[in-house]
């Protein structure tokens, strides 16, 4: 096969069991001999090392320890040593590369985020960061050339790593709360986690507790490939439902969900209002904002307009950049280097990375920086007063129906773009990164639409938010009435909507 096939972004994904949906195993253990191999090649040309140091861990997926065999193997072809860190977080796996005493030449993750048990795949990292989209573009070629013949043991040195990250997150509390108590500074507090049979649950028992806080109430901590209570995804509904019922029933200060991998979280306050999207951009700025004034946050382009005027109202300047959270880590990396100091990026999926956190999308330490501030006496709710909510939030998925995805998407843009000036009360954003952001007075939808092309798939997402009750219907009447000669897209979501 060819591996290109397996390339997700900057990541790899495929299917690695059989299962109930018929799909076809694609990423085999053969793939993942051969693309653990090719990163070792790709390093040293890259380092001009040979010897290197090259560990590997696994999420709770049923194919994990599978697959990690199979990393190994290909690691050892190719000439360098394999640590074993088990199970572990994304997080952790980059953390390996930086942190004493280890300092690995680079690290692999065996994990598919938050998608269904029957997938997995691999995500890279070296001391400089995650791999970019290009870089594993230039991997997935380059494995198609290794030639293994030499059969390997796939055993590896086994490392609790994971003890030395989490200390790491207990020393940054401990530092940040400055409490009297230095060993418990989260004494006092109620904490729970649902890790939803993910990898998360470790927060609970080698942070949260060894710190002094109460987590009586947290769920689903036992690692489970079968997710069998709800997807480990902070975004899912059934798993924010999950989180905040457990929150009210324990009655806890606070509520934390991660996903799979715990590169991303959310948390749900005491009254059970959930701490994600724009409420959880809108804490973390405050805290970035306080310990940075002026600083400027980078957040993915689907954000509302309270978020901005909230940041703008507490000194900070937002720059609303692209989907895609590498997208928006690297464009708060690219503002820093030129000199504008840029403290936090983050997309509303819950992917966050602060710069003093190696600009690492770690949703365990976006948690961090909450447990500081209520170690310290602060109340995250009070934090957030006076974030303007939308009254409506909506996303309608346009599938493209042209075999020129691109040129169907651009075709659309190009058409919206020219029609929005000539449509009553609508506007053009002025600084937009990503397809077309409309901007609509009180009268017209009182709030804003962006159609922009998707990453990943063939599909043209509408976002669509308003402050007024009815007005997400406003706008979407006057948008079908502009896309209604057009034939490349599938508007069966729209109608469906204007329908209900």
């Amino acid at each position: 096969m060819q591996y290109s096939e397996l390339q997700n972004g900057s990541d790899i994904r495929g299917i690695a069991m059989e299962n109930e949906w018929n799909e076809t195993v694609n990423l085999t253990e053969d793939a993942v001999r051969h693309l653990a191999a090719a990163f070792v090649s790709w390093l040293e040309h890259r380092t001009g090392k040979k010897n290197l140091r090259i560990a590997a861990g696994h999420d709770s997926r049923l194919t994990g320890e599978k697959l990690i065999r199979a990393a190994f193997e290909g690691i050892q072809a190719a000439g360098a040593e394999s640590a074993d860190l088990g199970l572990a977080s994304t997080p952790a796996m980059f953390m390996s590369t930086v942190l004493d005493p280890y300092h690995f030449d680079g690290s692999i993750m065996i994990t598919a985020s938050h998608l269904p048990y029957h997938r997995n795949g691999m995500k890279f990292f070296t001391p400089q960061g995650g791999l970019e989209k290009s870089e594993i573009t230039e991997l997935t070629q380059l494995a198609e050339t290794m030639d293994l013949q030499q059969p390997f043991s796939g055993q590896a040195q086994q490392i609790d790593f994971m003890s030395i990250y989490t200390e790491y997150l207990c020393e940054k509390i401990r530092k940040g709360v400055g409490a009297a108590d230095y060993q418990h500074p989260l004494a006092g507090l109620h904490i729970i986690v649902d890790a939803g049979n993910g990898d998360g649950g470790f927060f609970e028992a080698k942070v949260l507790r060894p710190l002094g806080a109460d987590t009586a109430g947290s769920q689903f901590l036992d690692p489970d490939g079968h997710f069998p209570n709800h997807i480990p995804n902070p975004e899912d509904k059934k798993a924010a439902a999950s989180v905040r019922e457990a929150t009210l029933a324990a009655k806890a200060d606070l509520g934390i969900i991660f996903d799979t991998d715990v590169d991303r979280a959310g948390a749900v306050l005491p009254d059970g209002k959930t701490l994600t999207r724009n409420a959880l951009i809108a804490v973390l700025s405050r805290i970035a904002l306080s310990e940075h004034p002026g600083t400027t946050i980078v957040t993915d382009s689907v954000t509302s307009s309270g978020l901005a005027k909230f940041i703008t109202a507490h000194g900070g300047v937002h720059r609303r950049f692209k989907r895609g959270y590498k997208n928006v880590i690297d464009e708060s990396i690219r503002l820093n280097k030129e000199g504008t100091d840029s403290q936090l990026a983050i997309e509303t999926s819950g992917h966050g990375a602060w710069k003093e956190n190696f600009f690492l999308d770690d949703g365990a330490y976006l948690m961090v920086k909450l447990l500081i501030e209520m170690g310290k006496g602060q109340n995250l709710e009070a934090m957030i007063a006076d974030l303007q909510e939308p009254a409506e939030s909506m996303e309608i998925r346009f599938p493209v129906m042209a075999e020129n995805v691109a040129a169907a998407q651009d075709q659309v843009l190009k058409l919206v773009l020219e029609k929005t000036p000539q449509t009553e009360g609508w506007s053009l954003e002025k600084e937009n990164f990503e397809g077309v952001r409309i901007n609509c007075d009180a009268a017209h939808g009182n709030g804003w639409l962006l159609i922009r092309k998707s990453l990943h798939e063939p599909i043209m997402p509408l976002n669509i938010e308003s402050d007024s009750k009815g007005g997400n219907r406003t706008m979407a009447l006057k948008l079908a009435e502009m896309l209604a000669d057009v034939t490349v897209l599938d508007q069966k979501p729209l109608t469906d909507f204007l329908a209900e």
